[in-house]
């Protein structure tokens, strides 16, 4: 057996099915190459325009390979179609008798695929990867029966993280039903009764990340360069830290629970918040993670540009607080759930990770 080496273009065809059917599940492409509901808002656009991801069909978007240092690029796995923008390129394999598809996009899930695109992005602002350049990449690929042999093995990984995830979903439906009970429940009690804001500068210059706060309320590691971390506020382990600039831009609030040992480094913009205990903290997350409380937010917010919430008001929410029984079992759960959340993402790595191996072996294997 031997390796054949063909260009991508070779081996995919464009296609540029639109959604005549009204299809209403929008799509867009993240950095993992995974699918993501589209963040933006979708109403009043023409759907008819919006491109068809079908399953095992792949949808490509050049645009901002260079900053990014990584080509979005996925292939889809659902059941069900979905539409993506009509920016996008949408593609399928045309010889299905050189390369399977599965084993196309494990070959694509490879930082030296990343690399290789970025190198090749264009010199503009944007620093696109054109199609024609992707489509001129080389591939060297085994038999069919060795790709069908090591997408096998990656499949059957790829089932077990799902099965785990839906074990998530489960779960999330449990806690909120919990939360929805405590709606009918629980005493309205001010957020200011069960928060104080605290303070503490980094006046000792730990050597400590600038963090940030995702929508997923998450720390993250901040972009920003900052020369003067004296000013910046440390959240200690167990109290929350929250971002109210952008909250009716967002419609949600990035908080997020230090739930490490160590302090986290924040922007002193953001609001440090200790609350009694760390079952109400935990609560308190649990509750701001759902969508109709980031709403609420995003209806009650200022209305200049940045859609700012004034941390006074903030605290003057009223929210639903059960008994201490109650509390302290949807505060396990929530910590159950989050600590699952984080698995779960571990899984997702672990299955990038293991494409470049998969890859590695079915090309030597080839190659004997």
């Amino acid at each position: 057996m031997a390796l054949s080496k063909h260009k991508l273009g070779e081996l995919i065809i464009a296609v540029d099915e639109r959604n005549t059917t009204g299809i209403k599940d929008f799509y867009g492409l993240n950095i993992n190459k995974e699918f993501i509901p589209t963040v933006a808002n979708t109403s009043g656009l023409d759907e008819s325009k919006y491109k068809v991801v079908r399953r095992g069909r792949f949808a490509f978007s050049g645009m901002q390979t260079g900053r990014d240092k990584c080509i979005r690029i996925s292939m889809s796995q659902r059941e069900m179609p979905m539409i993506v923008s009509p920016a996008y390129i949408t593609f399928e394999v045309g010889m299905p008798d050189l390369v399977l598809p599965e084993y196309l996009f494990m070959w694509l899930r490879s930082p030296e695929r990343d690399r290789l695109g970025w190198f090749s992005s264009d010199g503009s602002i944007r620093a696109n990867l054109d199609w024609t350049v992707f489509c001129d990449f080389e591939i060297n690929l085994p038999p069919l029966d060795i790709q069908r042999k090591y997408v096998a093995i990656y499949e059957s990984m790829l089932r077990n993280q799902h099965a785990y995830e839906q074990g998530l979903d489960d779960l999330k439906l449990t806690i909120d039903a919990l939360f929805d009970r405590c709606k009918h429940e629980g005493l309205l009690v001010r957020l200011d009764d069960l928060l104080t804001e605290t303070d503490a500068r980094n006046v000792d210059m730990l050597p400590l990340a600038p963090m940030g706060i995702s929508l997923n309320h998450r720390f993250q590691i901040s972009r920003a360069e900052i020369k003067d971390k004296s000013k910046y506020k440390l959240v200690q382990p167990g109290q929350m830290a929250v971002n109210l600039i952008h909250v009716g831009r967002d419609a949600a609030y990035p908080i997020a629970l230090n739930q490490s040992d160590d302090p986290v480094l924040v922007s002193p913009d953001y609001s440090v918040l200790k609350a009694a205990d760390a079952d109400t903290a935990q609560y308190l997350m649990g509750w701001f993670s759902r969508s109709e409380v980031g709403r609420h937010g995003w209806f009650i917010c200022d209305v200049d540009i940045r859609g700012r919430l004034n941390l006074d008001k903030f605290l003057s929410l009223r929210i639903p607080v059960p008994d201490v029984t109650l509390i302290r079992s949807i505060a396990d759960l929530c910590h159950g759930y989050q600590e699952r959340v984080s698995i779960n993402e571990r899984l997702k790595r672990q299955l990038k990770d293991i494409c470049p191996v998969l890859i590695k072996g079915s090309m030597e294997e080839a190659s004997r």
